[in-house]
């Protein structure tokens, strides 16, 4: 009998079967079948369109370098907002308290939690708490909701011909930093887990005709590209070279024999915008909180056959290499 396994949570392939082969199947509807970030809904009572989106957090530990399991929680729900051009607003919270937890983590935990909200413009309006047996464990899941600007359509569905891919920093510090807490290995490696409130309404605000977001969590920049190739049958070309890779994870990576191409982060994201537009889009990005470290990574080439979009990595040494999604377990709970 088939079992649920730690690869399922990875966001890989093993995740996509899951969610297609038993969420989809029983939940299926036209919105819900487009797996974006968030859900955008049109209101019948002319009210426009707002964005809605829920995720629960899991991370271990619950405390990490440069962040926690309450700024995690606040960060992911309103960055899944953002990627469909949604203002986010409001928040609701869900606390799955395990028996043992100190009283001290979840007071730490829930003022993060607040000061991440103020920080990014929402408020926390209604919740639930329960607690169970177990270890003294967290869990935690947000409801986000926001509103979406008008003549603001932003989805994967819009990738197109020569696009340029901006990636907003550094792939992989989350991640690595997560996996060093783990193993008690001493760098200073930090989460990059932010909230993207203001790169993403700069560039609106500036009227860039922005076709793509999306956040670069599990599974990595590999995984996500790869999504958007498929999802608009495209070849799409990254340059290896231009993909920007703090030394320290870098290094950190090398010893371990992990690619940065797959690893996590919570406070990046991927925009493809026109050509024209590019280098305006990257200045808007490089000069917003969390966006210095912004670059144009590749472009959008070609359109494929049905099925065949691809990603490919235009080596270091110029060869090109072919990308997939993440394959097996990856690193699990990391947010």
């Amino acid at each position: 009998m088939a079992r649920i396994s730690m690869e399922h949570g990875s966001g890989g392939s093993a995740t996509s079967k899951l969610i297609n082969k038993i969420f989809e199947r029983e939940f299926d509807n036209e919105i819900l079948s487009r797996m974006e970030d968030a859900a955008v809904l049109d209101l019948e009572s002319g009210c426009g369109k707002i964005a809605m989106t829920t995720d629960s957090f899991v991370v271990t530990p619950l405390i990490f370098k440069g962040g926690d399991i309450g700024r995690l929680s606040v960060c992911g729900t309103v960055n899944d907002l953002l990627m469909r051009g949604a203002t986010p607003r409001y928040l609701t919270c869900g606390f799955v308290l395990e028996e043992g937890l100190e009283i001290d983590i979840l007071e730490r935990v829930v003022h993060s939690m607040a000061e991440t909200a103020r920080e990014a413009g929402v408020i926390i309006v209604a919740g639930d708490t329960k607690v169970v047996e177990g270890d003294g464990g967290l869990i935690i899941n947000t409801t986000g909701l926001g509103f979406v600007p008008d003549g603001v359509d932003i989805s994967v569905q819009n990738a197109a011909e020569g696009d340029v891919i901006i990636v907003s920093g550094n792939m992989g510090d989350h991640h690595a930093a997560i996996l060093s807490e783990r193993m008690a290995i001493e760098n200073d490696i930090e989460s990059d887990n932010a909230p993207l409130v203001e790169m993403v309404q700069g560039m609106i605000e500036a009227g860039i005709d922005i076709h793509v977001l999306r956040d670069v969590t599990r599974g990595g920049l590999a995984t996500v590209m790869t999504e958007i190739a498929k999802a608009g049958d495209f070849r799409i070309e990254l340059m290896e070279n231009a993909i920007p890779v703090d030394i320290r994870t870098k290094d950190f990576c090398g010893i371990l024999g992990l690619d940065p191409l797959y690893m996590g982060n919570e406070g990046k994201l991927v925009a493809l915008v026109p050509e024209d537009q590019g280098q305006k889009a990257l200045e808007i990005v490089k000069n917003s909180k969390y966006g210095e470290g912004a670059t144009i990574i590749g472009n959008v080439l070609e359109k494929t056959e049905v099925g065949k979009g691809e990603l490919r990595l235009r080596t270091s040494i110029g060869g090109l290499r072919s990308l997939d999604i993440l394959q097996g377990e990856g690193l699990p709970r990391i947010c």
